[in-house]
């Protein structure tokens, strides 16, 4: 049965000591003395939440896109259980998260970023250990475990300690014990992140067959290319704050122009940016950074000349000039002026 997630006005705020009430670690030239039992109290609030809502159909293949620091793991962890929130709430299927955590449990599975495998154990061991902890009986384990060394192309290495294992390889086998108690709901963090091209092709190819099997698969990523190519829906989330949601292309759509060329700029002026500004084709230009300029404009290569010879006949220079396709990146470099890397 294929299970939807639903947020409703999430909100998380942690707090943390400033460095400067951290015992022993006062300000440079500062006395510990003179730190006060009051200033050692002082608590930061950080909102890693801002009344977040989302709505995941059953079965979807939804992307969570944003820079570190956006809230992704924030969200992932409250509808997974391992972080309680400040305000809102949260479902899957029509279960609210933190009502009823054990059954939520049962119905979901979390694929970190960074392999958590016990290397004391193989890996056929490590899957059916794992069927063994949500009650699989034991010819049903083994059966899976087997389907699924195979089709992760494990096989070989079924009966080998983990330890010895590449990157690519507890990957996949992170993925395959994820699937082993076949959850309705698969989350996945970063998972083609290090990958070889080869292994995240067959990544991309499996997480496809699970999820036409009907399972709602929620993926954070920063690779746009992911994102493209397994999401019917995706957010790009900033601040805690969904800035903009629907399907990859039509998101891309919305991009004035849909090319962006960046100019890095010698020197940069506003009346140069006006001028720009007025090139035949050019949407919208914007100041980035103490040198550059971001144009977009409805065509990339193309426009080049023109560009640089309206930054000739200003007096000014170009020591860079970059031209990125319509993109996922070009859309959140849009809206926030920030890279989804950064």
């Amino acid at each position: 049965m294929a299970l939807g997630i639903r947020t409703e006005g999430l909100r998380k705020v942690y707090t943390s000591a400033p460095p400067s009430a951290t015992p022993g670690r006062g300000i440079v030239g500062t006395p510990f003395a003179w730190r006060t039992a009051s200033a050692r109290r002082q608590k930061v609030e950080i909102v890693a939440l801002d009344s977040l809502t989302l709505e995941i159909a059953p079965g979807e293949i939804f992307g969570l896109l944003g820079p570190n620091g956006a809230g992704k793991s924030t969200t992932v962890g409250i509808l997974t259980t391992r972080v309680r929130p400040t305000g809102g709430r949260a479902w899957i299927g029509e279960e609210e998260v933190w009502k009823r955590r054990v059954s939520v449990k049962r119905r979901i599975a979390v694929v970190p970023q960074r392999p958590n495998l016990d290397f004391a154990l193989t890996a056929r061991e490590i899957l059916l250990f794992h069927g063994a902890y949500f009650g699989i009986p034991p010819a049903e384990r083994q059966t899976r475990a087997r389907a699924l060394l195979e089709r992760f192309q494990l096989t070989d290495r079924a009966d080998q300690l983990v330890v010895g294992f590449s990157g690519g390889m507890m990957q996949r086998l992170s993925i395959a014990r994820a699937m082993m108690h076949e959850p309705d709901v698969l989350f996945l963090d970063e998972p083609s992140s290090g990958l070889d091209p080869q292994t995240r092709l067959l990544l991309w190819e499996i997480v496809r067959e699970y999820g036409a099997r009907g399972r709602t698969i929620v993926l954070t990523t920063h690779n746009m290319e992911e994102a493209d190519d397994l999401c019917g829906r995706v957010a790009i989330v900033d601040h805690g704050r969904v800035i903009a949601l629907g399907d990859p292309e039509a998101l891309k759509a919305t991009i004035p122009g849909g090319h962006l060329i960046r100019l890095q700029l010698a020197p940069r002026s506003p009346e140069l940016l006006e001028a720009l500004s007025r090139t035949p084709g050019v949407t919208e230009v914007r100041p980035v950074g103490a040198a550059g300029a971001d144009v977009y404009a409805d065509r990339g290569g193309p426009l080049v000349p023109e560009l640089l010879n309206r930054v000739l006949a200003a007096g000014a220079g170009v020591s860079d000039v970059h031209i990125s396709e319509p993109s996922l990146e070009n859309l959140f470099l849009h809206h926030t002026g920030r890279s989804l890397r950064e």
